[in-house]
């Protein structure tokens, strides 16, 4: 129990009946015993917080960690922890459009942390350095079938090995990467990466088979050397759309092109003498495969490259970097347009306006433009055929309904990526496979799994951002515009680890902790207990008076003041 000495009388001469107020009364070296927190209304209290880079990762990457533990140099440490969520790092340091750093706080400060450039970073690193996963946990009994090797497929074998599963993974492609390798292009992603990532997979256990097309799902269902089976066949169909065209009108869909340009460079064809696009090659559509089949014309031998968009440029689904890249290597855009007939030589293009609502209507102008090839690039659809007739599950809008646990209305069936309803991204598959491989593991052992409560977010408001000082963005190196639109080299280049370390160190460690001490030193009642390193700290309420002071000076937004319990 508190105790507080009782209030002294007033000496002589200093008026009969006065009392002094009771901080004058303190006899020297009594807060130690009379515990000066009882004076408290507010406590501070030490939070975690969620930071805004975290919250936007479709991958549910723990991103603030991971750059915590790269700022000291420790990258393989670093490159663990992003293990744990990400099996494929030096693919998404390359492809990911990073919507974490469209979140990160440090945007607001000046610009934000580089997060998909140290990603990279660390993937390349461990790919030098030969690092391997850490071990599987002990093997379970239970045989997981997986149906497709992209992101969402890869995800998935990988997070259910580490939980001591069999894993299967049949795919109808004689290579695995899915739309990583069939319509990524290797001047974005390079193909010894892809593949040196796919290898530490394999390394682990998993068991691929290739070439192998699964046509009926319920013969796999009902074999019963299968536990539990995740679908995860991605969308490599091209929407068609009707143009009207005359008969020697060279007409394709971009996800075919993509595709058979790597199947050439594969074999070792030469893809231009193979497809013979021509000399000018109109591409229709506005997303990011219409960019890339824009851009590997180029590369193919066009000597013109037109992108066709019914929309303006800010409509445009693609996104800007690739816009702007695109620009660079002298891609043609022909905004506000749409084809209306294709013949041999030319095509018939009608000018759209924009009504009030955004959506392009035609305005009966015409004119023609020549094209010796069309490539469609309307987006993309999923084979669904190898799931007619199983029982319980929905397809709506062309795509498989899953519940939170990513299961179909089929018990043990469970789907992801990009035949389910979401965005289709290589990190939102990496993302799914992950989700759906908790949940697989979870119904193996008879259970469900539940969802840990998300934290609150790291607001910009309650973070100190002058202790941070201006520290640019490092920016990576491109290859010069004209020179790289003659190769399938790799356009974006690397960190180096000096700014790799840099560019980690930029991180603002929004809503949690990183031990800098502030706290510990401003306290004036030396109420704040340091701990051992990575324990952090601990207040001392006996003493803590509850100023908040330290509330006012951490840098990033930890702690925060409550109404003191009665």
């Amino acid at each position: 129990m508190t105790t507080i000495s009782a209030p002294e009388a007033a000496p002589a001469g200093g008026g009969a009946g006065k009392v002094r107020p009771f901080a004058v009364t303190l006899a020297t070296a009594s807060s130690l015993a009379n515990k000066t927190g009882a004076w408290r209304v507010e406590r501070p209290v030490y939070r975690d917080f969620l930071p805004p880079c975290n919250d936007a990762c479709p991958a549910g990457e723990n991103i603030q960690k991971w750059l915590y533990d790269a700022e000291d140099g420790s990258y393989e440490r670093a490159w663990r922890t992003l293990m744990r969520d990400n099996p494929l790092p030096a693919v998404m340091g390359r492809v990911c459009y990073h919507p974490c750093q469209t979140a990160c706080n440090r945007g607001k400060v000046d610009e934000a942390v580089g997060i998909n450039a140290v990603e990279r970073f660390l993937g390349d690193e461990a790919l030098r350095q030969g690092w391997q996963p850490d071990p599987c946990a002990p093997d379970t009994g239970k045989h997981v079938l997986v149906v497709g090797a992209g992101p969402a497929g890869l995800s998935a074998a990988y997070q259910l090995r580490r939980r001591g599963h069999a894993v299967t993974v049949r795919d109808a492609a004689p290579k695995a990467g899915g739309m990583m390798r069939y319509g990524i292009p290797a001047y974005r992603l390079p193909r010894d990466v892809l593949d040196a990532e796919i290898a530490r997979i394999e390394g682990m256990g998993v068991h691929f088979v290739l070439n192998s097309k699964v046509d009926n799902i319920t013969s796999e269902l009902d074999s019963g050397e299968f536990d539990a089976v995740f679908l995860a066949i991605g969308a490599q169909v091209g929407r068609r759309t009707y143009i009207p065209a005359g008969e020697a009108a060279r007409i394709l869909d971009a996800v075919t092109l993509l595709k058979d340009v790597e199947d050439d460079r594969e074999a070792g064809d030469d893809a231009a003498d193979q497809l013979m696009l021509g000399r000018r090659v109109v591409v229709y559509g506005g997303g990011n495969t219409a960019l890339d089949a824009a851009r590997t014309a180029k590369r193919l031998g066009a000597e013109e490259a037109i992108i066709v968009y019914r929309r303006t440029r800010d409509r445009m689904p693609a996104h800007d970097s690739e816009v702007v890249e695109a620009l660079e290597e002298g891609i043609q855009m022909r905004w506000l347009s749409t084809v209306q007939h294709a013949d041999a030589g030319k095509l018939r293009i009608e000018k759209m306006e924009l009504d009030e609502t955004g959506f392009p209507q035609p305005t009966g102008q015409f004119e023609d433009l020549e094209a010796d090839s069309l490539v469609l690039a309307l987006g993309q659809e999923s084979d669904l055929g190898l799931v007619d007739g199983v029982e319980g599950l929905t397809i709506e809008d062309g795509v498989v309904q899953v519940d939170d646990q990513f299961m179909t209305g089929h018990p043990g069936l469970f789907a992801g990526g990009d035949m389910v309803p979401s965005q289709r991204t290589v990190t939102v598959g990496i993302g799914h496979g992950k989700q759906a491989a908790r949940a697989i593991d979870a119904y193996l052992r008879g259970e469900v799994y539940q969802h840990p409560e998300r934290h609150r977010l790291a607001d910009i408001g309650a973070i100190n951002s002058w202790y941070y000082s201006d520290a640019p963005q490092q920016v990576r190196e491109r290859l010069e515009g004209a020179r790289r639109s003659q190769t399938f080299d790799e356009v974006v280049q690397g960190l180096s680890a000096d700014d790799a370390l840099f560019e980690a160190r930029r991180c603002m460690s929004c809503g949690n902790c990183f031990e800098c001490d502030n706290c510990f030193g401003v306290c004036p009642d030396n109420a704040v207990i340091k701990l051992e390193p990575g324990k952090r700290y601990a207040f001392n309420y006996d003493y803590c008076k509850g100023c908040g002071i330290c509330v006012e000076e951490c840098p990033c937004g930890a702690i925060e003041m409550v109404p003191e319990m009665s």
